[in-house]
């Protein structure tokens, strides 16, 4: 997966076995808060929500013996900036293949941003049925929300500025699992630009008082 044109790697936040300690992590976090796992499930909104939720549950049963069932949520058409993304989305679907209602779900993403994703996620979910309770994941907490949203469990929070971008790469969509923070390529000023030249003297401009004749 290539970077975005005009940003370059800053940090790298997690490399593959720090993701996986990170994942772990949160499993533990979501059996400890629900010991009966049989009455949650997990909902990854696409694209990299899903394999994240698909992961975790598979942690949690490895923890507590009970898989929850795992659904997929394409948001696309709830989005508030729709007209803005494309002129024609790519829609991959929202594959929920079993009842939401008097459930816990857990909504898991990678990033959590403006908070206007998991607007759109909840916007969709509950179209679907009534949870008793809707509860967030996500990999990454990189703060400037717009939205009063906060997630459940939180793989790692940071600082950023606005125009940063954390990429989350994980080896079913990218080939390999790896999180960092891009920066703006900073504009590279020409070299000598702005340098005044050094001022030398100027030959045949002085005036030489001639001698006079005998």
């Amino acid at each position: 997966m290539s970077h975005p044109a005009g940003y370059l790697v800053r940090q790298e936040l997690m490399d593959r076995e720090r993701l996986a300690r990170t994942l772990a992590r949160m499993a533990h976090e979501i059996v400890e808060r629900h010991p009966d796992m049989a009455g949650a499930a997990l909902v990854g909104v696409r694209t990299r929500g899903v394999p994240l939720a698909l992961r975790l549950a598979g942690l949690v049963k490895a923890a507590c013996g009970v898989a929850p069932p795992v659904g997929a949520l394409d948001i696309t058409l709830y989005r508030d900036d729709l007209t803005m993304i494309a002129p024609h989305p790519v829609m991959k679907g929202t594959d929920i293949g079993f009842s939401i209602d008097h459930r816990t779900v857990v909504l898991v993403d990678d990033v959590l941003f403006t908070g206007r994703t998991v607007r759109a996620a909840l916007d969709e979910l509950v179209d679907f049925g009534r949870p008793a309770r809707i509860e967030l994941a996500v990999l990454v907490d990189r703060g400037h929300r717009e939205l009063p949203i906060r997630a459940d469990y939180v793989g790692k929070s940071l600082t950023t500025s606005r125009d940063d971008v954390v990429q989350v790469m994980l080896r079913e969509e990218d080939g390999q699992d790896r999180v960092v923070l891009l920066e703006k390529e900073r504009a590279r000023s020409a070299a000598g630009k702005g340098r005044k030249k050094p001022v030398g003297r100027r030959r045949g401009t002085g005036s030489r008082k001639k001698g006079k004749g005998k």
